[in-house]
């Protein structure tokens, strides 16, 4: 692949911040960012694993680092100073700094004060860092969760003029508001606090897993297996996105990293650029849903539900399997049907020889789960332990080992990477801090339930259409962790039990990157591929539709999350992959090598919708659909 197929560095730096233009320092100003990074890491390194800290002050110190980095790295506008800060950035990152130390050393006294009878300076610097974090928002993260929070900020403040009926509070002054949001029921509530107790430190390992090239190591193993195979590029793609993707925690980075070498591969066998964008974008957006580390949210749902890990990640293994099995056939089927054929043999990297070389780079990630599973340790010194033993294994080989200044720059990197979930975090907590105070939260959930008429089929709809919306334009993480807050009461107060409903929204959450009108991990692909985004959104939705449809089967079927008897468990395994190989039929038109005629198809899709969803009966009206539809076709083929 030539060099000119590649994205220029400054195109790949704008893609790589979940398409928002960050700074790239130099000079004094790159020290100055790494010891920021620096700080940061050893910060939270040290008192999570190592000593303790009060969880407001932890919080706050977190929010520090975040607000800091975010003015020192974001220009305000594409047509602010790209090279340094502004002064107006450097007069941010100061009150940032003033406002959280304020707040950490008025630690015993303020907490008493929040929400009921904040001082004159308690209102002043809450003001001042909710306004920062708006605007951190913004930068980092687009428009779209700032105007939501601005939304809900000016809901507290003017609601008592809506009738009740239409969601009319009491009313809330200013200092009441404003007060109470950056406290531990608001801004420092469950999304910011799993962002600064374990999730940062996932972002860690990921920036120095990917600084030692695991992801390319992860590309030269997925193309030695498939790239010789029909399409073999795509599928490529497919292995190498998923492996890389279940820890980096964020759709649109994870395109940027493996979409770089993946996209022009496809195009370059014959896939139109649209296809081979959506095909990466899926496969990224796949990697937050695939077991053991779901992008660190694994984690998260295990904390929120009270659940083991182990079940958490066992309850995903059937989804991620139907989901990449299905995008592999689609795959196939697109490549038959275009005629495209793999790499020549001599064209493909050794196996053997890819993992003597690089194979130790994937120790870590064994290490973490031994360290969860085997020792049945914290979540917390799990990821500390593996990111020790990632700098460790890069000493193995020559070719891995880490300069002086790439050790201190992974830091860096994994402190830059989290800045934008700080940010969604901390404004996640904004928003959470009105629905707490005002009750609008279970208005919310009542509302779903009521328009919903109590009836789950549709209270599922209108919860999948909330967390698409919900989760547009953010990080994997911080997606769900809005759509948790706010969604998952409407789903338990139907009887959907706890783990089945954070998953059902966590999918939907992940799945808000690939689908329009605001789809990030469809959008970056595009740029790579230089295409129509619309286009590729919409191709991947298409590619990626068992995530669409599998959640609404395991709120039905447990079997499907791994829960039951092994037989029954294993038996719904096969038929549903039954059911995913007739879908993928029924959306490229082709079976066998063989092309279906629009009856057939429509004989197919129902056959293969009944033969996902686990039961004897819907299994028999699956399987007489698709033998309707095979009887069909072998009767016209023989007939021609």
């Amino acid at each position: 692949m030539s060099t000119t197929d590649l994205p220029d560095d400054d195109t790949l730096e704008t893609l790589s911040e979940e398409g928002y233009t960050s700074r790239k320092p130099t000079g004094a100003l790159k020290y100055l960012y790494y010891a920021i990074g620096l700080g940061m890491a050893a910060f939270h390194i040290w008192f999570l694993g190592y000593s303790s800290m009060e969880p407001w002050a932890l919080y706050y110190s977190h929010i520090c680092f975040g607000v800091v980095l975010a003015y020192f790295l974001y220009p305000f506008s594409r047509r602010s100073n790209k090279r340094m800060p502004t002064l107006g950035d450097w007069a941010c990152m100061l009150l940032a700094a003033s406002a959280c130390i304020y707040f950490i050393l008025e630690l015993d006294t303020i907490i008493y004060r929040v929400g009921v009878a904040p001082t004159s300076l308690d209102l002043f610097f809450s003001t001042v860092i909710v306004v920062l974090i708006l605007e951190m928002t913004r930068r980092t993260n687009g428009w779209i969760l700032p105007s939501i929070a601005i939304f809900f900020l000016a809901y507290a403040l003017l609601g008592k003029y809506l009738p009740y009926s239409l969601g009319g509070h009491r009313g809330y002054s200013f200092a009441r508001v404003f007060s109470y949001i950056t406290g531990m029921d608001g801004m420092l509530s469950t999304p910011l606090a799993t962002s600064a107790s374990f999730v940062f430190l996932f972002f860690l390992f990921s920036a120095f897993l990917a600084s030692t090239g695991a992801g390319q190591f992860f590309i030269d193993i997925a193309m030695a297996v498939a790239g010789g195979k029909r399409g073999g590029p795509a599928k490529v793609a497919v292995i190498g996105s998923a492996l890389f993707g279940t820890i980096s925690g964020n759709s649109a980075a994870n395109v940027v990293a493996s979409g770089t070498f993946t996209i022009p591969m496809m195009i370059k066998v014959g896939y139109s650029p649209r296809f081979a964008s959506a095909v990466e974008a899926v496969a990224s957006t796949g990697g937050q849903m695939t077991p053991p580390i779901l992008g660190a949210a694994a984690f998260i749902i295990a904390e929120l539900t009270g659940t083991p890990y182990l079940d958490v990640a066992l309850a995903t293994v059937i989804p991620a399997i139907l989901y990449f099995v299905s995008i592999f056939y689609m795959i196939d089927l697109e490549a038959y049907k275009e005629g495209l054929h793999g790499y020549a043999k001599d064209e493909l990297p050794d196996a053997r020889k890819v993992l003597l070389e690089r194979g130790h780079l994937v120790i870590p990630i064994f290490v973490l789960i031994f360290v969860l599973i085997g020792l049945n340790a914290s979540v917390i010194k799990a990821a500390i332990w593996a990111i020790y033993s990632t700098i460790l294994c890069t000493f193995l080989r020559k070719s891995t080992r880490l300069t002086p200044e790439q050790f201190v720059a992974g830091f860096a990197d994994g402190a830059k990477q989290a800045v934008g979930l700080i940010a969604a975090c901390a404004t996640a907590g904004i928003i959470i801090g009105v629905l707490n105070l005002t009750g609008t939260g279970l208005k919310f959930a009542s509302g779903i339930i009521a328009l919903s008429g109590g009836i789950l089929p549709i209270a599922l709809i209108l919860t999948m259409g909330s967390s698409l919306i919900l989760g547009m334009g953010l990080p994997t993480a911080a997606a769900y962790l809005i759509c948790a807050a706010v969604i998952v009461p409407a789903l338990t107060g139907l009887g959907v039990p706890a783990l089945t409903g954070h998953l059902f929204i966590f999918y939907f959450a992940c799945l808000s990157a690939i689908t329009p009108p605001v789809a990030l991990a469809a959008f970056t692909a595009a740029s790579l591929g230089k295409t129509k985004p619309m286009g590729v959104a919409l191709t991947a939705v298409r590619l990626g539709i068992v995530a669409f449809i599998v959640p609404f089967m395991f709120v039905y079927a447990p079997s499907l999350l791994w829960q039951g008897s092994l037989p029954e468990i294993l038996g719904t395994l096969a038929t549903s992959l039954c059911g995913v190989f007739f879908l993928g039929s029924a959306l490229q038109g082709a079976f066998r090598d063989r092309v279906l005629n629009m009856g057939q198809r429509g004989l197919f899709l129902l056959g293969s919708l009944a033969l996902i969803q686990p039961g004897l009966v819907t299994d028999l009206i699956g399987v007489g659909l698709v033998a309707c539809a095979l009887l069909w076709q072998w009767l016209g083929s023989h007939r021609g």
